[in-house]
């Protein structure tokens, strides 16, 4: 049996159609016990994103951005949300999307990356799935400051911490984002041992 014969869509209905979509949707879910129930789930339906940690070896260092998030405001969170730079795909691969979002938020042009997993981020209530990232950097390959598209409502800090600094930002609350932690212990655990 796959999950197709056990979910059975009843209605959709679009709550809100402005910065993405917002929809409501009823479906019948069979149980493990093979009782159909009726369930009501809203989902906010994101494209995907890319997301990318560069790191320099020699160095120890990482590139993040500092920037405003409404979400994270609204939650209480009252500074700059401190994470990995990435973007929307808007009908590019992760590959390509991720390439021009580092340049567009850190100023630095990356040449080669390594895709090395891909995650839902909250699959409760998002459809978005993230395509995790790393790509190796050199001070060189900076071409401009960076600090992401005015018009897009960016204002973009970039810092570039050693992988120990930030690491000590997760348990004291400084960082708090989930893809950027993500990313951070890939790199404590393969990259920076």
């Amino acid at each position: 049996m796959t999950l197709s014969d056990r979910v059975r869509i009843k209605d959709v209905r679009v709550l809100s159609d402005n910065w993405t979509v917002l929809k409501s949707t009823t479906f019948e879910y069979r149980r493990a016990n093979g009782e159909w129930q009726t369930q009501h789930r809203e989902t906010y339906e994101r494209d995907n994103a890319a997301v990318v940690l560069p790191y320099n070896r020699a160095g120890r260092t990482v590139i993040l951005v500092r920037q405003f998030r409404l979400p994270a405001y609204i939650r209480g969170y009252d500074d700059l949300l401190i994470e990995a730079a990435a973007g929307v795909l808007d009908d590019a691969s992760p590959e390509e999307r991720i390439r021009a979002e580092t340049e567009e938020e850190t100023g630095y042009r990356l040449h080669h990356v390594q895709k090395i997993f891909e995650a839902f981020m909250s699959p409760g209530a998002v459809t978005e799935k993230m395509h995790f990232f790393i790509a190796e950097y050199e001070p060189e390959m900076r071409v401009s400051d960076g600090g992401g598209l005015v018009h897009e409502g960016e204002d973009i800090e970039v810092l570039e911490l050693s992988i120990d600094d930030a690491l000590a930002m997760i348990p004291d609350g400084r960082l708090v984002d989930a893809k950027t932690i993500m990313l951070l212990q890939h790199a404590a655990l393969h990259i920076f041992r």
